[in-house]
């Protein structure tokens, strides 16, 4: 489909600075650049029309382009540690505008979640549309559930929740997920208005939570490079 007519849009924020991991988008996982993984995913989801990778950076946008997606060149105002991904995305969304681009959904795709698959984002995107919502976004199991958590008051364990959920058995406990950040699906009249990702009603999409892993730092950068070789050598044995 052209991109003008483009009704779901996949766009990748990928900045050339970051904290945790020196050039983490370009930085190589199993051989191929951390930002392609989010790329190839996006271009191989039946349900996406158009890929835009949003940056800073000539490196990324070179990667981007010859992975074959778009590339959307983002101010460097929008490219500091501060900077919001919704601020990116309207951003982006006024570029598309200015080139004849009017996507009725949006899909954000962080590149730090490499290990989501295309298949992710079709069943995001179709849980979205079944449901009729205005967003929808992908989550996992918590590793620790928010009643096992404390805080710290002078000097002494506080529960974050409750007295009784100190001692409950995780079994008893009520199920709670956590965003993964992996897949976010929003009305893109009801984005710019709202300027969120998290528009109610908002559906939920569950992934796994290897499938989760969000990389963050060098252990994550190693967990998901230990977890693609298991997958690899599973798949050719």
């Amino acid at each position: 489909m052209e991109e003008e007519n483009a009704k779901v849009v996949a766009i990748i924020p990928a900045r050339g600075g970051s904290k945790g991991i020196l050039r983490k988008n370009v930085r190589l996982l199993l051989n191929k650049p951390l930002v392609v993984y989010s790329i190839e995913a996006a271009l191989s989801a039946k349900a996406i029309d158009a890929v835009y990778v949003s940056t800073d950076d000539i490196e990324i946008a070179t990667c981007a382009a010859a992975a074959g997606a778009n590339v959307i060149e983002r101010p460097s105002i929008l490219a500091s540690d501060t900077a919001q991904n919704h601020e990116v995305v309207i951003h982006a969304l006024r570029t598309l505008d200015s080139q004849g681009v009017h996507p009725e959904t949006v899909v954000l795709l962080q590149p730090t979640s490499p290990l989501r698959t295309a298949e992710n984002i079709d069943e995001c995107i179709s849980a979205y549309e079944n449901a009729n919502g205005a967003s929808a976004m992908s989550i996992c199991e918590v590793a620790v559930h928010p009643g096992k958590t404390v805080l710290i008051e002078n000097s002494e364990i506080r529960p974050f929740t409750t007295d009784r959920d100190m001692e409950a058995r995780r079994q008893n406990m009520t199920d709670v997920y956590q965003q993964n950040g992996a897949i976010y699906v929003v009305n893109a009249d009801i984005f710019r208005a709202e300027q969120r990702f998290y528009c109610k009603p908002s559906v939920p999409y569950l992934m796994s939570r290897i499938d989760s892993v969000d990389i963050d730092d060098e252990f994550d950068f190693q967990l998901a490079e230990l977890i693609l070789k298991a997958r690899k050598e599973a798949y050719f044995e």
